[in-house]
């Protein structure tokens, strides 16, 4: 069955020096009116018109260690504005997309049923996808995945319903390669692969990039989430003994694959690993420091990034983890956008979501959101700049410049020992 939360808080608006001890408890009684397309009376209050938006973020599956603090993250700007000056009212309801395509898109559903125009969602871009083409565009509703990577989603033909605060993976896989090739001096390399768009798409984007270095590519091996073993697949992979091995996964494979391979392997070759496996717990689960682990990570370098960390840590007494910053800076585009559309029309809102984000216009961003909401009430122009980058969205719904965090594993969790940094051109 698929779980959901419904939130609702009243916004207002505050300066900027007031909103970072604003991190409080989201109340409400849980339900939807249908929302108003009222669109205020210009003076920066909405009239108490409601904004709704839908989380849909894996808390429970193969993705929900890291899915939890996304979500948290997510619904963390309507947390921060609940005490503010702006009369707008939030109705945000959260579903689970349980890590799995079908869950997500009964989830994804009942949100566009329920009249929600916009989500911030999904996670795993095999949920993703599949909520785009079957539920998302047809129904005419927004979707901004902080974390989904797929370089298939820039090519979507999506109406540009579909955008993404987090970067596609034909970026990572260079990283990954220029990393194995320069730091590490691979010249041969396998994959081991979550059999997924994310963990399909990531191993071609590093083979792809990896030969174009000279590098050479000793087995492609897919593997299927949460099984019992996986050491006859990582013999498969480390036959050839190749220098290097990329993973690709989640954590609660992640798990497994790791004590597998401690268990029946010498652990003398590097092993990089990608976003999906940035989880702090995982040495302490495998009970090993996994000090041979490298891994790559889209980094949270935004303008804003410091204001949000605080936020987060004010409010859920943890540090922001991985696609965290980015499933911050995407709810808070959409409600932007909502509030410059004027109603609760996806459509209208995704018309409206490059104009509150790219440049031109006032900088506003997690520091000032509730005083950035009044103003774009108000017909101001404002460019929002984020926690997790400046979010410029292009053409295709991506990101315009990202940064990536080269990390190991250390006693203290994570340990971000380098960053690369990729800008669109023209």
């Amino acid at each position: 069955m698929v779980s959901h939360t419904n939130r609702r808080t009243v916004l207002k608006s505050v300066g900027v020096a007031g909103v970072a001890g604003l991190a409080g408890c989201l109340g409400g009684d849980g339900g939807s009116n249908g929302g108003s397309s009222d669109n205020g009376s210009g003076d920066g209050s909405g009239d108490g018109r409601e904004l709704m938006i839908g989380v849909l973020q894996p808390t429970t599956g193969d993705l929900g260690d890291l899915g939890g603090p996304i979500r948290d993250a997510a619904v963390l700007p309507a947390t921060q504005l609940e005490d503010s000056d702006v009369s707008f009212t939030i109705d945000l309801q959260e579903e689970d997309s349980q890590t799995d395509p079908e869950a997500g898109l009964s989830a994804a559903q009942a949100l566009a049923d329920g009249g929600y125009p916009a989500i911030t969602g999904a996670a795993a871009s095999s949920v993703t996808i599949p909520v785009a083409q079957q539920v998302a565009v047809p129904n005419g509703v927004v979707m901004c995945s902080p974390a989904s990577t797929a370089p298939e989603i820039t090519e979507m033909d999506d109406d540009d319903f579909l955008f993404r605060t987090a970067p596609s993976d034909a970026l990572q896989g260079e990283v990954m390669a220029q990393v194995g090739a320069e730091d590490f001096d691979f010249s041969s390399a396998a994959t081991f692969h979550l059999n997924n768009d994310y963990g399909q798409q990531l191993s071609e984007s590093f083979v792809s990039a990896f030969e174009e270095l000279g590098g050479s590519v000793t087995a492609e091996v897919a593997f299927e989430a949460e099984q019992p073993s996986y050491t006859s697949l990582l013999q498969d992979a480390l036959g050839d003994d190749p220098d290097g091995m990329i993973v690709i996964g989640y954590p609660a494979s992640g798990e497994q694959i790791f004590r597998d391979y401690y268990a029946d392997f010498d652990g003398e070759e590097t092993i990089m690993v990608t976003d999906g496996l940035r989880e702090p717990s995982l040495p302490g689960n495998v009970d090993n420091p996994m000090e041979n682990v490298v891994g790559t990570a889209p980094l949270a370098a935004g303008p804003d990034q410091d204001h949000f960390a605080n936020l987060f840590e004010e409010e859920y007494g943890s540090a922001p983890g991985v696609f965290t910053a980015q499933a911050y800076d995407a709810t808070a585009v959409l409600l932007l956008a909502n509030v410059a559309a004027g109603e609760n029309d996806g459509t209208a809102i995704r018309d409206n979501l490059r104009t509150v984000a790219n440049p031109e216009g006032e900088e506003v961003g997690p520091s000032n959101l509730g005083e950035a909401m009044g103003m774009v009430a108000d017909g101001e122009e404002v460019n929002y700049q984020g926690a997790s980058s400046a979010v410029d969205f292009d053409d295709n719904g991506d990101m315009q410049a990202v940064t990536y965090e080269i990390f190991e594993f250390s006693e203290e969790g994570i340990e971000t020992t380098d960053t690369v940094e990729f800008e669109a051109e023209g």
